[in-house]
């Protein structure tokens, strides 16, 4: 374990493992890093690997006020940990914002999974809905209405809600409630950032599960294409881009399928 010095002072705090080529995994909504735990340990034998606590998560901090422009500046103090430049993967928001950082961060080569841009104007509209209310549920420190608010978007049901709140991990879910913003903000209005992404230069692989959604799971409320959707505009948008299904892959994929698929894109 480490901690780098972002731009602004705030400490975040990383899990260095391996050796090889680096690279960094950006987690996504309500992770802390330890969903990407198994897969550092798979990547480990090839590469080093840098898996890190977005602010505000784990034992990073989180300086006030947010911007995602601090945490770009957070990615970039980890790239330049790693020795000036590294490959990263974005795993669903944190794809997000590894394409907001891409044009100032010395980032080699890119992966993304599942990134939930919207392409259906039905769900940009409930996502409109949801960062409004989201921010006055934050604002009161209404943690467990903002918890609830992020599934509800996403469509879970009402026993999928009511057996996450007796579940032993809600307290930490809670304690992570607040980033929901953060991810909010990387993802700006929902719809894929065509022009920005227009001037992403680096070699991408855009690849989706391909049992994201499953109709009895927590996302069971978003359009069964939806990862597909937006990983066909992320790739119409980028210019050196390429995208690829996880067969039977479930939103959190398996180390062992998707670890592989990232060495023969990143070399190592």
């Amino acid at each position: 374990m480490g901690t780098v010095t972002s731009a602004d002072g705030t400490s975040i705090a990383y899990e260095r493992l391996g050796d090889g080529p680096a690279v960094v995994l950006v987690g996504g909504g309500l992770d802390d890093g330890a969903e990407n735990a198994p897969l550092a340990a798979e990547l480990a034998p090839r590469f080093t690997v840098f898996n890190y606590a977005r602010r505000g998560r784990g034992d990073s901090g989180d300086t006030p006020p947010y911007a995602v422009a601090r945490e770009i500046e957070d990615l970039g103090a980890l790239v330049a940990e790693a020795g000036g430049s590294a490959h990263a993967l974005g795993a669903s928001s944190g794809g997000a914002l590894v394409l907001e950082a891409a044009a100032g961060v010395a980032i080699d080569r890119i992966a993304l999974y599942d990134v939930p841009y919207a392409v259906d104007d039905d769900v940009a509209r409930r996502w409109r809905a949801y960062v409004e209310r989201l921010g006055a549920a934050l604002a009161a420190d209404r943690r467990d209405e903002a918890l609830e608010l992020f599934m509800r978007f996403a469509g879970s049901s009402e026993e999928i809600v009511a057996a996450a709140r007796r579940s032993p991990w809600w307290p930490g879910l809670e304690a992570l409630a607040p980033t929901l913003a953060h991810d909010a903000a990387c993802l700006g209005d929902g719809r894929p950032p065509a022009a920005r992404l227009a001037r992403v230069t680096q070699p991408t692989l855009v690849i989706t599960g391909g049992a994201s959604l499953d109709p009895e799971g927590p996302m069971a409320g978003l359009p069964a294409a939806f990862f597909r959707e937006a990983a066909a505009a992320i790739a119409a948008s980028l210019p050196d881009a390429a995208v690829g299904t996880l067969a039977g892959q479930s939103h959190v994929a398996d180390p062992a399928v998707l670890a592989p698929v990232l060495a023969r894109f990143f070399g190592g």
